[in-house]
């Protein structure tokens, strides 16, 4: 159950800000190249909604090809946001985090979705060598929930009513736009059972917050 604090941040925050449709954001791949490479059949994630080849889940990457692999893809074409994602990727897994500090914040600042959710989600907490930084985290995760990463948009929500961002005067926490995120994400999973379960948790608690006198 929520606390009480919480429901009145919420509610507060609510008031305060407006209830129009939230201003999703539709990312472009076609901004950067859409060549697939090695790094791509090695270290793409599976959830990654622009990865280019099947994907792989973390404990079947083979890191002794993928790593230097993801590190040619991007020495090629350092500004591509897909490939600095999937090269933190690799170094993370490898136990090289710190070294992938500058390649996962060059997938961040291009907008890219499925880094926006990751980063944001280890900024949270603070691993594989990501500082930790709560506010910087309920930034990036909203962001991926406006740029359409289903994560995000169940994520963000959940998080927020946990009262993870209470401190975050930048974070915006608006429950309108929240229920707009489970919306959108419902348009994703379809009629998957338990991400349908969540949702439908995330929706009646955002609505209660609303409906409070």
């Amino acid at each position: 159950m929520k606390s009480i604090l919480v429901l009145a941040v919420l509610l507060t925050i609510g008031a305060a800000t407006s209830v129009s449709a939230a201003k999703f954001v539709t990312f472009d791949p076609s901004r950067y190249s859409q060549e697939v490479t090695e790094c791509d059949r090695l270290a793409s994630h599976p959830d990654d909604p622009f990865k280019l080849a099947a994907g792989v889940s973390e404990g079947k990457v083979d890191l002794t090809k993928a790593v230097p692999a993801c590190l040619e893809a991007v020495t090629r074409d350092p500004k591509n946001p897909r490939l600095n994602y999937m090269y933190g990727r690799v170094l993370g897994y490898a136990g090289r985090g710190a070294e992938a500090l500058p390649y996962r914040e060059a997938a961040v600042d291009g907008d890219y979705p499925q880094a926006l959710f990751v980063i944001g989600y280890i900024t949270l907490y603070g691993y594989n060598f990501q500082p930790k930084d709560v506010c910087r985290a309920g930034e990036l995760l909203h962001r991926s929930a406006l740029h359409d990463r289903i994560a995000g948009q169940l994520g963000f929500p959940r998080y927020v009513l946990e009262g993870r961002f209470d401190t975050c005067p930048g974070v915006r926490r608006d429950p309108a736009e929240m229920l707009e995120f489970v919306a959108a994400a419902r348009k994703q999973f379809g009629s998957d059972y338990y991400k349908g379960l969540l949702a439908d948790a995330l929706e009646d608690d955002l609505k209660r917050l609303i409906q409070q006198p």
